[in-house]
């Protein structure tokens, strides 16, 4: 059985930080440590994604030995997938592109979904079903700041989580904009920090982090 938590929204998700960190780990000794550099540095919604076969075991251990930190799953692509994320403890879901019976799963089950979108009928599709907190994936090559300023005219109740290129150096022109929330971004993990087990450097990279755009933030979700 998934555990049982208090509810999130997909607002409360981005509004909790202004990055969320997109995690690929491929070592389960490098959850909890990581985990915890992430919150010691401000960040706690934490995207464990489901590109590696130790992805749903991470969750669980971080879980349990880091019950402060919310768990989300990234890279989530079908609906079958929803119920294995729910069991590892994720809290939300994070996906690349959008389906009717994604988007429908996500929903039965209670689990918060930003799902990912890169055109006004994508977007139109998943307001269509109800989701007005979106992904707007990749970013750099999908139109950057130029496509999402353009976007803001016809969608502008609708609030993205930019992620695929951005960077320390970029993401505060994203940040910026009035229909982005937060930004999704890998930088906050360096592969050969995990590597190195440099958890000192995670932690400063999540306290540079965490500052951007902070006059927007709002106050975390309980």
């Amino acid at each position: 059985m998934a555990q049982s938590f208090v509810s999130l929204t997909a607002k409360q998700v981005m509004q909790d930080a202004p990055v969320i960190p997109v995690i690929v780990l491929h070592d389960v000794a490098h959850a909890v440590p990581l985990a915890r550099a992430l919150m010691a540095g401000g960040i706690r919604m934490l995207e464990i994604t489901l590109r590696t076969s130790v992805a749903l075991e991470c969750m669980r251990v971080i879980r349990a030995e880091v019950p402060e930190a919310i768990v989300g799953a990234g890279t989530v692509c079908h609906a079958r997938d929803v119920d294995a994320c729910l069991e590892a403890g994720a809290r939300f879901a994070v996906s690349p592109g959008y389906t009717t019976q994604l988007g429908a799963a996500c929903r039965d089950r209670v689990l918060p979904l930003l799902p990912g979108v890169a055109t006004a009928s994508e977007i139109m599709q998943a307001q269509h079903d109800g989701y007005t907190e979106l992904k707007f994936f990749p970013a750099i090559q999908a139109g950057g700041v130029a496509m999402l300023k353009a976007l803001y005219g016809p969608f502008s109740h609708i609030q993205f989580c930019p992620t695929g290129g951005i960077t320390a150096q970029n993401a505060g022109e994203f940040l910026a904009l009035p229909n982005v929330a937060c930004v999704g971004g890998s930088w906050l993990v360096p592969a050969e920090a995990l590597v190195q087990a440099d958890y000192a450097r995670i932690e400063t990279l999540a306290r540079q982090t965490a500052k951007l755009g902070s006059q927007n933030r709002v106050s975390h979700p309980s």
